[in-house]
């Protein structure tokens, strides 16, 4: 039997309307406090509109996007062939929940698996963020318990580091140590401990056979883009294989090709027991996923363990599987490299900028006064969004496009945005 839907012309035609309205910043802005939780606070603008590395806001300000979405818009805004595919799939087949499955789901997985270069045995469960996916990690290292059923779990400690940010739901906030984040939600899941930062001495003192997981994210995004020492991943290997526990690498916010590469973790040469991904993977579209590597850690969790509804669903992985063809079919990854040490080495010679850190796309540079947020202000102002994640710290996370003329523009810019900060303190 076949089945047709009629749709109405002008309904159809009213699609621009009904998605962006009408209104000034201003307008919209009293809105939004009128009825939204103000849990991000007031937004900084009201964006409408973009395309590629750059946004308008409601009073067609123009804005070069150097935050991208904090690391999401790998391939920018409104990508034709993303965008396409989306659509496509969702006038095709939109959700099935997980009773059933779809192509892009099964291909998705495979192409990630192909990607991590997994091991035999090595699976994926799909969420829609990257704090379910920590969520999800956390419980496969609950079941990491190194006892036989029916007896008392041996490993009941998780490790985690000092300044890590492995999201706000709440085993993934016993992870993250932030105490502001932490404090008013607090009992949070027991067991976490956060060790000193990059101290491999730490780390071996602190894992023996009552630990069942130590997570880890090669870079620090949050706590202003700080990398692990070289050696650490390795360290952490090593200790965690001899103890029997889980080297979980959270890869949210650096993977898929944010540093240059696909995985930040793969110059390590490790192969952890699991990588949580998502932000840059559905290229805007909501998509996360747990990678379990190898045969052991993907057996950990079984079926009814664990669930979601829209994870995995047809539109959000196809989505991905979009974003990860044009990163592979416009050699991306090359670029982000390129223009990241171009980007990193501009900032280096500006004066006022104290140090920079980072790789590929993933930048974050220190000032040398407190004047961070009102340099996001004074960015604004001059068409340049950027991010602070702390008094003297800048973060730049933009698509992966990213051209050497617009690192340029901003790199021009950025000593008069700077100057407008301090005299504005």
């Amino acid at each position: 039997m076949n089945h047709t839907v009629d749709v109405n012309p002008a309904a159809a035609g009213a699609e621009a309307a009904l998605i962006t309205g009408d209104g000034s910043g201003a307008d919209w802005l009293a809105r939004y406090s009128g009825s939204l939780m103000g849990v991000f606070g007031t937004p900084q603008r009201v964006l409408v509109r973009g395309a590629g590395c750059l946004v308008w806001d409601a009073d067609g300000k123009e804005y070069l996007d150097l935050l991208g979405g904090i690391a999401v818009n790998a391939l920018g805004h409104a990508h034709p062939f993303v965008t396409s595919v989306i659509c496509s799939q969702l006038a095709t087949l939109g959700h099935v929940s997980n009773f059933f499955t779809s192509p892009p789901q099964i291909a998705l997985a495979e192409k990630l698996l192909a990607l991590a270069k997994a091991p035999a045995g090595s699976k994926v469960f799909f969420t829609n963020s990257g704090t379910e996916a920590n969520e999800a990690a956390f419980k496969l290292a609950r079941r990491n318990t190194g006892s036989a059923p029916g007896e008392a779990p041996r490993r009941t400690r998780i490790i985690a580091l000092e300044g890590a940010f492995h999201g706000r739901t709440m085993g993934a906030l016993a992870l993250t140590a932030k105490e502001a984040y932490r404090t008013p939600f607090e009992p949070l899941p027991g067991g976490v401990e956060h060790i000193p930062f990059g101290d491999i001495a730490a780390l071996e003192a602190a894992v023996d056979d009552t630990v069942a997981a130590v997570f880890l994210e090669p870079i620090q995004g949050e706590a202003g883009v700080r990398p692990l020492p070289a050696g650490y991943l390795q360290a952490a290997r090593a200790a965690t294989t001899r103890a029997g526990a889980l080297l979980i690498l959270d890869e949210v916010q650096t993977g898929i090709g944010r540093t240059g590469k696909w995985l930040a973790s793969e110059e390590a040469g490790i192969v952890p027991d699991a990588i949580t991904l998502a932000k840059g993977l559905g290229g805007g579209f909501p998509v996360g996923a747990l990678i379990t590597l190898g045969e052991a850690p993907s057996s950990l969790l079984s079926a009814g363990q664990h669930g979601t509804t829209f994870g995995g669903n047809p539109v959000a992985t196809a989505a991905a599987l979009a974003t990860l063809h044009a990163l592979e079919s416009q050699n991306v990854l090359a670029n982000a490299a390129a223009v990241g040490e171009h980007l990193r080495d501009g900032l280096r010679a500006i004066p006022g900028v104290t140090e920079v850190r980072g790789e590929g796309l993933l930048i974050g540079f220190d000032l040398d006064a407190d004047v961070a947020p009102a340099v996001v202000q004074a960015g604004l102002d001059a068409g340049f969004i950027v991010n602070s994640p702390g008094p003297r710290t800048l973060r730049l996370a933009p698509p992966l496009i990213l051209t050497e003329a617009q690192a340029d523009a901003f790199l021009a810019a950025f000593p008069a945005i700077l100057q407008t900060a301090k005299d504005a303190q």
